[in-house]
């Protein structure tokens, strides 16, 4: 799906008593409701949770850092300084035009018929592409690759993952994957470096790579757990709905500010010089 620039952020309920706790920084929890109302433009739509497992430990670790400086900004008493006074004025206008536009899209009802018609015209843009849920043990040589090829052998079903996880844990050089067992999550054709993908797509499920893959980071070993194929998304998925409604309430709130800063233009005495 497209990003669509949606300048009347529609605001999410906060469920507090549902929210799972994704990490903990000096005792306090970073919930996945905090993240997905905190990084709602940068998650264009979609939770958290639904990420793959390398994408969103990125995303949480990156929140974290931003974070902990904002922490530390605290502590370095940066709130009383007067850049920052500054900035905060500038901050509350542009929060207070946030909160307008939100008001305006509280009273915006959209048509169920306009939001099945907008689905029907972009149909192609509402799928999910084939993915696969993979791990992989990255060493620096061909040679530790193959040895590690050869010490898997023949295994196959819960011997062949115990074991590729052992093995992982233990000669992986990959720091984000190696301390859970290899294990990538879900990841798309074109969200790994080709070679990669390539391999891992070719493989059939519970099967793993017969000789060493070679890319820019190193020789890895690929294990394919499981797959699943494209598919065409339907607006009984609550978030191609959600979706749709979001860009026709925003597209209406637009005219509506539009309308409504030209009303009070007009009745405004203005001089322009």
């Amino acid at each position: 799906m497209r990003k669509i620039l949606f300048t009347a952020s529609i605001c999410l309920s906060l469920n507090l008593a549902n929210a799972a706790v994704l990490a903990t920084v000096n005792g306090k929890d970073i919930t996945d409701t905090e993240l997905n109302k905190r990084l709602e433009q940068v998650l264009a739509g979609k939770s958290i949770n639904s990420l793959p497992a390398e994408q969103k430990r990125m995303l949480i670790q990156q929140y974290i850092a931003q974070y902990l400086i904002i922490e530390d900004a605290k502590k370095k008493g940066y709130e009383k300084d007067k850049l920052y006074s500054e900035n905060l004025e500038l901050a509350k206008e542009s929060i207070l035009m946030g909160v307008y536009q939100q008001k305006l899209a509280d009273d915006v009802k959209v048509d169920s018929s306009k939001v099945k018609a907008l689905y029907e015209k972009n149909k192609d843009q509402f799928i999910e592409p084939a993915a696969v849920h993979a791990r992989h043990i990255l060493v620096k040589s061909d040679a530790e690759a193959r040895a590690i090829i050869s010490e898997l052998g023949t295994l196959k079903g819960s011997a062949l993952t115990s074991k590729f996880e052992e093995l992982a844990r233990a000669k992986s050089i990959d720091p984000g994957s190696a301390s859970r067992g290899g294990d990538l999550g879900w990841f798309g054709q074109a969200d790994m470096v080709k070679p990669f993908s390539d391999a891992a797509f070719s493989l059939k499920n519970g099967t793993f790579t017969k000789t060493p893959v070679k890319t820019q980071f190193g020789y890895h070993v690929i294990l394919k757990e499981e797959s699943r194929a494209k598919k065409q998304l339907t607006l009984s998925d609550a978030n191609v709905k959600r979706f749709i409604e979001n860009q026709l309430k925003a597209q209406e709130v637009n005219i509506l500010m539009n309308e409504k800063a030209k009303e009070l233009f007009q009745g405004a005495k203005v001089e322009i010089k």
